[in-house]
């Protein structure tokens, strides 16, 4: 019993992480701030630039931002300059 209990207890820990990654898909965090996509338009590439720094590569509308622990996301903005995807 004890271990059936271990085990439920250890799944639900998993899939509320797994859940929580879904929650913030289409956002990275930049030190303290939080940057997503979201409402009208995202944040303007000023804005990015200044919450999270120089990209590691810009090409165009889209940039690299390589993190701590092999992570990279790659930020596309639209026409106008507003923060479109993150991925």
């Amino acid at each position: 019993m004890i271990c059936t209990s271990k085990w439920i207890v250890a799944s639900v820990i998993l899939l509320s992480m797994l859940l929580m990654e879904l929650a913030v898909a289409g956002s990275m965090r930049c030190g303290s701030h939080m940057i997503s996509t979201g409402g009208l338009h995202g944040p303007g590439k000023y804005e990015v630039l200044k919450k999270c720094g120089e990209p590691t590569v810009r090409s165009g509308d889209t940039w690299i931002y390589d993190k701590p622990g092999g992570v990279k996301y790659v930020v596309v903005f639209d026409a106008a300059g507003y923060l479109a995807r993150i991925g």
